[in-house]
């Protein structure tokens, strides 16, 4: 008898339990509004488009060649394959009916207008820090966009990720909910700069590497990570760019898409860059010096290790190679890269390439297999794929080549099933075209 107390006395404490965590994670619907009635001042809605750019909203929320916004664009995770929301004002699929408060709820506390737990794919672990104005100005901004009538595919998730309270104690754990607080240490650029990388830019989704929960780790803020099958290269002090970063490079390369001595923005990246050139300087400046002043000050020791480097192998070059890597690289890219001219009509000097001097070869996997198509509408760097050209080996043998030829960093392993597996698909995370910009077919802004 005395163990069926204790069974029963299980039993109750976990079904307390379980009506406590109802009650917490529960939150209630927000009521419909009349999509006719509102109005919005234009310059409330030029704002939203600027602030737009900054969280890159076109490029989750929309299928490469449908609509702007529409949704349906599947997100894979490790834990399954999510489906980004119809964020256009149609009242019966996207978010015509929601009010402000909605809005405002969704992006600070990561609930939608029915009162349910959004995952966290869509980074309002970031977006929580946006202020009520701005976030007004991108209600305004969406909400006088085309309604597009589309319903997004069910999220095919893991056992038990389905059922959404569970994201309550996720967000427990991993939601500091709230505005953004200035530091008043620092200046009012610098404030400036942190508020847009870390709220709506949400930088650290990328570049900072997550745990087993799928949460930012917080301990290695902008030390790496990954995004759709591509490496997001710490920018902090552990960067790995051979130049060391400074706040005119960070600047220049945020406005324009590259620089001449990091190359081009590629991948989930060139979106980033593609959708900041409708900011104004003063907010571009304003990242730059943010994202420099993590990176630290330039070392003099590392840039005279480059030089070092590159005299090292112009010597080596001289010298030549009959080895199949060097064969393939004199045939199809020393005649770019070797020509003197600069990015982004001229291919960077591998001595100065981040990718060729990662520890993680994915990046120049991708570019060297896909290419860099041209941008769309606007002059851009390019480059060919070659993944109809070479087998998987024989990229392998190339890339092992750029490695020791131009870093001189031990050599990467397993280079060639990582081709395989790049070229297949076979990766959980696919590969998005370098330029991305099937993933974005119409930019915000001027370029809308």
């Amino acid at each position: 008898m005395r163990g069926w107390k204790i069974l029963g006395l299980v039993a109750v404490l976990l079904i307390c339990v379980g009506i406590a965590f109802a009650a917490f994670a529960w939150r209630p619907e927000i009521a419909a509004i009349d999509v006719t009635a509102q109005n919005f001042d234009p310059a409330l809605v030029k704002k939203g488009t600027e602030l737009a750019a900054v969280g890159n909203c076109i490029a989750c929320h929309t299928v490469p060649g449908d609509k702007a916004f529409a949704g349906g664009l599947a997100l894979p995770t490790p834990f399954g394959t999510i489906h980004s929301t119809n964020i256009t004002p149609d009242p019966e699929t996207g978010i015509g009916r929601w009010s402000e408060a909605a809005f405002l709820r969704a992006m600070r506390e990561g609930v939608d207008r029915q009162g349910r737990h959004l995952y966290p794919a869509f980074p309002y672990d970031h977006f929580t820090h946006v202020t009520d104005d701005d976030n007004r100005a991108l209600y305004a901004y969406l909400m006088t966009r085309e309604p597009v009538k589309a319903t997004a595919p069910a999220n095919d998730l893991m056992f038990p990720l389905g059922f959404r309270p569970l994201l309550a104690g996720w967000k427990l754990l991993y939601l500091d909910d709230g505005p953004f607080r200035p530091d008043p240490k620092q200046s009012e650029e610098w404030n400036r700069g942190v508020y847009l990388a870390e709220g709506l830019g949400h930088c650290g989704a990328c570049h900072t590497p997550r745990n087993q929960l799928g949460a930012e780790d917080k301990d290695r803020h902008f030390a790496g990570g990954e995004a759709e099958g591509w490496v997001a290269y710490a920018i902090d002090e552990a960067s790995p760019a051979p130049t060391p970063w400074d706040k005119a490079a960070l600047a220049f390369f945020l406005r324009h898409g590259w620089h001449e001595k990091h190359g081009v923005s590629r991948g989930p990246m060139a979106e980033v860059t593609g959708n900041l050139a409708s900011l104004p300087d003063s907010d571009i400046e304003a990242i730059a010096i943010y994202v420099a002043s993590l990176i630290g000050k330039p070392e003099t020791q590392r840039q005279a290790a480059v030089q070092e480097t590159a005299a090292v192998t112009t010597v080596a070059a001289r010298d030549g190679s009959e080895a199949q890597g060097a064969a393939i690289y004199e045939s199809a890219c020393a005649m770019c890269h070797e020509s003197g001219r600069p990015p982004p009509f001229g291919g960077l000097d591998f001595r100065l390439s981040t990718a060729v001097n990662s520890p993680n070869p994915q990046n120049i996997v991708n570019v060297t297999l896909f290419g860099l198509p041209p941008a769309d509408g606007e002059a851009s760097a390019m480059m060919p794929g070659f993944a109809a050209a070479f087998s998987d080996q024989q990229i392998a043998d190339l890339l092992a080549y750029m490695r020791q030829r131009f870093s001189g960093k031990p050599n990467w392993e397993g280079v060639a099933e990582r081709v395989r597996k790049t070229r297949s698909g076979d990766y959980k995370v696919a590969v998005r075209p370098a330029d991305g910009i099937e993933r974005a077919p119409q930019n915000v802004g001027a370029k809308e």
